[in-house]
């Protein structure tokens, strides 16, 4: 059994419209809900092994703010990365010393569609159900992975475990704010 932690990085600025994408950074709103997620994810007590990251200005300051205590492996493939790729990463981090959790910090749509393909539809539940709505911002997910190598990663093969959003921890922070 493996786990895969997703975190979707924190909410970005859009105010300065002549910056590309890709070096958006994290607005106030964004820097509060790193910090908190990074709390939760901490409180989850899980041992990422290995922490892999889109290399964007949004990701690495929500790592920044989060203080997980990780040095993540950043990997340009991650960046805007679809589901597919994702799980190609993921399945290239196969190894005799594999770590049996990672944590990937990234996109979406990529890292909600990633939950969709993975989770088999046998063992959809409530979390599921919620994250499939939605994906929101500084969202964080574990599944639990029926492998016993990353290289074995594939569609169905996972049960969501753990998803919150920074609305679940602060309203505050919730859409209507």
């Amino acid at each position: 059994m493996k786990r895969l932690g997703l975190l979707r990085h924190a909410k970005s600025e859009w105010d300065d419209a002549v910056k590309r994408d890709f070096d958006r950074g994290l607005n106030t709103r964004g820097r509060r809900g790193a910090a908190l997620m990074g709390e939760h994810v901490v409180a989850e007590d899980i041992s990422w092994g290995l922490a892999l990251a889109s290399p964007a200005a949004r990701v690495r300051e929500t790592l920044e703010f989060a203080r997980l205590g990780l040095s993540p492996v950043f990997d340009e493939r991650l960046y805007l990365a679809s589901a597919e790729t994702v799980v190609d990463v993921i399945g290239a981090k196969g190894s005799a010393d594999e770590p049996e959790a990672i944590l990937l910090v990234g996109h979406n749509p990529g890292l909600q569609e990633t939950i969709l393909n993975l989770v088999n539809p046998a063992r959809e539940n409530d979390l599921f159900r919620e994250a499939a709505i939605k994906f929101p911002t500084a969202s964080f997910a574990v599944l639990e992975c029926a492998i016993d190598r990353w290289s074995d990663l594939k569609a169905r093969c996972a049960t969501l475990v753990h998803f919150a959003r920074p609305r679940d921890l602060d309203p505050d922070l919730g859409p209507d704010h």
